[in-house]
């Protein structure tokens, strides 16, 4: 596996992601996991913000404590189901700026079309955090990098539940410079590029729009 592509491994995430994945799911019940898990992986994608200190006084005594450096933060979810992992980021990193990123698939050509797009005015100076639930072909993922980096964005990562080898492999051909966070690993697209055994449309899964 290469080091940019990060599968966490975790009993908790294993557990949920099995709730998931599962067709009989309330909505209501697979948009709370969505934002679990979001946290869960947010924690791993998350552990190279860099440190400082700072003097504080506990009950005890005085001492230099850790604390964030205080680098800029976003995280920018591609519209829709992109959506349902944001909340669990900000329960993480309650500061961080949020941009939005409006794309959908041709259903014909399977190619990504953009249809919004709304950033912070500063995030060129921001690590960006890409989130989306599946990464299936890597043609949204790679066009959402793609527009981050035409903003002047230059540590990004992606963010993702269930991603199949055929989007990672395209993440790393067109971006070997962005690490990849992912739940799970599944074993590759059926015919209508959706991801197996993957859970399904994400989107119409956290809002019951099926």
């Amino acid at each position: 596996m290469n080091e940019k592509v990060h599968v966490v491994n975790h009993p908790l995430l294993s557990h949920k992601l099995t709730i998931l994945r599962d067709k009989n799911t309330s909505t209501k019940d697979f948009r709370e996991l969505v934002s679990e898990i979001g946290m869960l992986l947010t924690y791993e994608a998350t552990r190279d913000l860099p440190l400082t200190t700072k003097e504080i006084e506990t009950p005890i005594c005085k001492m230099e404590a850790p604390t964030l450096k205080g680098k800029k933060f976003a995280v920018v979810p591609i519209l829709r189901a992109g959506l349902g992992l944001v909340d669990g980021v900000l329960r993480m990193v309650p500061s961080a700026r949020v941009g939005h990123l409006g794309m959908y698939r041709n259903e014909e050509t399977m190619e990504p079309v953009q249809y919004f797009c709304k950033m912070p005015r500063d995030v060129a100076e921001r690590d960006v955090l890409i989130v989306d639930p599946m990464l299936a072909t890597g043609g949204s993922a790679n066009a959402a990098i793609d527009i981050m980096k035409g903003y002047g964005c230059h540590n990004i990562k992606l963010m993702v539940l269930v991603a199949a080898p055929q989007g990672i492999e395209a993440i790393q051909r067109s971006h070997p410079d962005v690490d990849i966070y992912c739940g799970a690993l599944d074993e590759g697209l059926n015919a209508a590029s959706y991801i197996v055994p993957g859970l399904g449309d994400a989107g119409d899964r956290i809002f019951g729009t099926k």
